[in-house]
């Protein structure tokens, strides 16, 4: 899957800020396991990029604090046998964090209060309610 990795409709990141790195799975896998790196470990450095603009690259830098190391977040896939299917999936994880992270805040809730209606609705099952039980008591 070579090329840039398109993160959103304006935003893509060059292939050459991306790092990639194969090692060997672990777990169960037969003889296969043993001599083909499928593990596939993705870097990108989100602090030095030039793809994110500079709003852009401060929000996700916030955002994604706890996951970065030095700057740099690293995704790892080795759920499938074939290092391609890795691959597209580390590069997919990757794309859907970023998104995540420089998406634009949610608006702020403006805060509403019931109409009256609502409240005297409200009210009026309340002492239906309380009329019933109180009938029930046998106390009226």
């Amino acid at each position: 899957m070579p090329g840039p990795l398109q993160i959103s409709g304006s935003v893509s990141v060059p292939e050459a800020e991306l790092q990639w790195r194969f090692s060997r799975s672990s777990g169960p896998g037969g003889q296969g396991v043993n001599t083909t790196d499928s593990r596939v470990e993705l870097s990108f450095d989100l602090a030095a990029t030039e793809a994110l603009g500079p709003p852009l690259k401060s929000r996700a830098l916030e955002r994604l604090g706890p996951r970065l190391v030095n700057g740099v977040i690293t995704i790892a896939a080795s759920e499938f046998r074939s290092q391609l299917r890795n691959r597209e999936a580390a590069g997919m994880r990757l794309a859907q964090l970023l998104r995540e992270a420089i998406a634009p805040p949610p608006k702020k809730r403006r805060p509403t209060k019931p109409s009256r209606g609502a409240v005297e609705r409200r009210i009026a099952a309340k002492r239906h309610r309380s009329d019933l039980k109180r009938l029930r008591r046998g106390d009226h």
